[in-house]
């Protein structure tokens, strides 16, 4: 098959390029770092630079393919995110539409339907093609970005960048504390990218007649528990995961000089994961869990967390 994979070489995208290259296929990577086209071909792929806001690039790069992965990557400095996930969702739409593609995987996330405002899902209703959107958990690489905070080097206000659909964090390395508007005692699904990529890879062989939804996890837990299995990685078994008010999320998401509009959708996805909502749809939509737990990636965190 010819298979498109976009999200350049990130956490997802470059397990499920080796997969498939290992599987036979003919894939092509999509990247708007011209500095990656070495590593891509390096992996057996084939390198498509360009932009996602660029819908002719994406239209002959889509051109006679069988299958397409997309995702929309986060941005920490566009304005209005609402209006720039409808771009770029938009985008994919018409370029699919025109290349007549018939096999779409979209990455989004488990709280997805639970925001106000547009749902990017939506972008695809009208298209000819079977399309499948994955839901993912919160992802365990997203606690790499809490690394300099966790040795003390951090203070409240600074957060940990996490995927727009998954984990967000306030973190205080100083004391040893996760905060968040959701934490404690709230149980939340965690999610390994390399399962997140064993699911797509999977679904991008599947040819369903109807639009489906796939929600993906590895590890079922609290937060506390979570905590406790990064900070005894690292030797920090005293590490907690404390809940702050929606109020306070967002003073200290703005302290960071996030995007107002930004703000506000990480407090209020948070929010949906705090009330159990996220976790009631994950467990009523059959989901299939992963193999990596979480203690396997606590191991792999602490070895970079002591290197660096």
């Amino acid at each position: 098959m010819k298979i498109i994979v976009t999200g350049s070489l990130g956490n997802i995208s470059q397990p499920l390029v080796e997969i498939l290259v290992k599987q036979g296929h003919t894939v092509t990577v999509v990247s708007s770092d011209q500095k990656k086209q070495a590593t891509i071909e390096n992996l057996g792929a084939i390198p498509a630079i360009g932009s996602l806001f660029d819908v002719k690039f994406l239209t002959d790069t889509f051109s006679g393919a069988d299958a397409v992965y997309a995702m929309i990557p986060l941005s920490f400095t566009e304005p209005n995110l609402e209006e720039y996930f409808h771009r770029i969702s938009q985008n994919y739409a018409e370029a699919l539409k025109e290349t007549k593609t018939k096999r779409i995987v979209f990455l989004s996330g488990w709280s997805a339907d639970l925001v106000k405002g547009e749902n990017i899902e939506h972008a695809f209703d009208g298209l000819d093609a079977s399309v499948t959107i994955m839901r993912p958990g919160a992802f365990y690489t997203n606690f790499y970005q809490s690394m300099d905070m966790i040795k003390g080097k951090g203070f409240i206000g600074k957060f940990l960048t996490l995927r727009y659909l998954g984990l967000r964090a306030l973190i205080t390395g100083k004391t040893g504390l996760l905060m968040g508007n959701y934490g404690g005692d709230d149980r939340i699904v965690f999610v390994s990218p390399k399962d997140i990529a064993d699911a797509v890879a999977e679904e991008l062989l599947l040819l369903p007649k109807e639009q489906t939804i796939r929600y993906v996890g590895s590890e079922e837990m609290t937060c506390n528990e979570a905590a406790k299995i990064i900070g005894t990685a690292v030797g920090k078994p005293w590490l907690k995961w404390v809940l702050l008010s929606d109020k306070e999320m967002l003073q200290g998401l703005k302290m960071a000089k996030l995007p107002e509009k930004l703000a506000e959708l990480l407090v209020e996805m948070q929010a949906a994961m705090h009330s159990g909502k996220t976790l009631e749809n994950f467990h009523h939509n059959n989901p299939k869990m992963g193999k990596v737990k979480l203690v396997d990636f606590a191991q792999e965190f602490a070895t970079a967390y002591h290197k660096n």
